[in-house]
């Protein structure tokens, strides 16, 4: 028998194309300059000398590294040491922390465990800013019983960001650890595992995409926060990138926004390397957890 040729659907034209393909061409071009033409003004600011934003309307119009030079002697390498350790500690704690507690809602059936679940939902309601009054007055209380954790010390920022790592990731978690079937532990069970073997060595291995979207979550929140920051660090040495970058630009009669920008574009290297690293696994962390709740 001949084949009989597919049938091709007709072409769109005219208005119908404009009605149903066109405009969204026209709000993904708004969309991508709106996104990318702050993004060059920024990189066009840190390459101009002149370090005004008024200077920088033109864009690209002079091309100087100076700006990247003048960083490092104003302890720009020592701010960003400082983020890295406190958004990189922070990120693991809340990965650990939070996958733990998803496990237990997620395997265990014990009295309060729904109104755990919903309590840890609702307290994220409230901005961890809300509190900065309490933790400055604790931080300094510990200041004399454990300077190690006190007032202008990172571990004590840590430990503050910490307090406010379950809730929102603890419930992600949740439902991404509901996907993975409970034969998998009775099987372990029968060979002897215990829950920490089962947890350790098969259920983390097995929710990597959740714990790495969690992971990149808690650092960039971490890499960029300011409130917090400015109120348990006080020291310059002791400063975060959001901390120095805003003293640079706090005077506006006197800032460097050439300066400014050219930390801002060093600033936001690490968040974007760690996004490639783990792009892997961010569309499967996100959706897989809806599956099954």
């Amino acid at each position: 028998m001949a084949r009989t040729a597919p049938l091709q659907e007709p072409r769109l034209r005219g208005r119908r194309w404009w009605s149903e393909i066109g405009w969204r061409h026209v709000v993904g071009v708004v969309m991508i300059a709106i996104c990318v033409l702050p993004l060059l003004y920024v990189l066009s600011a840190s390459l101009n000398p002149g370090g005004t934003l008024t200077g920088s309307n033109e864009l690209f119009r002079t091309f100087s590294l100076q700006n990247y030079v003048d960083l490092w002697p104003r302890q720009f390498g020592s701010w960003a040491l400082n983020s890295l350790l406190v958004s990189g500690v922070t990120a693991i704690g809340t990965v650990l922390m939070g996958g733990a507690a998803a496990y237990a809602f997620s395997r265990f059936r014990f009295r309060g465990r729904r109104a755990g679940l919903t309590t840890l939902l609702l307290v994220q309601m409230f901005p961890q800013m809300l509190a900065f009054v309490a933790l400055f007055l604790l931080l300094l209380s510990l200041n004399e019983v454990f300077p190690a954790i006190g007032l202008n010390t990172q571990l004590g920022l840590i430990c503050v960001y910490l307090g406010g790592a379950l809730g929102v990731n603890t419930f992600l978690m949740y439902g991404f650890f509901n996907t993975v079937p409970r034969e998998l532990d009775e099987a372990a069970k029968i060979d002897g595992a215990t829950h920490a073997q089962i947890f350790w060595t098969i259920i983390l291995r097995l929710v990597a995409p959740i714990l790495a979207v969690v992971g990149l979550l808690s650092f960039i929140g971490s890499y960029g926060e300011f409130i917090i920051a400015r109120v348990v660090l006080q020291r310059p040495e002791r400063f975060t990138l959001a901390l120095g970058l805003y003293n640079w630009a706090a005077d506006e009669r006197n800032a460097r926004w050439g300066l400014f920008a050219a930390g801002a574009v060093l600033a936001a290297i690490p968040v974007v390397l760690l996004f490639l690293f783990l792009q892997r696994y961010i569309v499967g962390g996100l959706t897989a957890g809806s599956v099954k709740g």
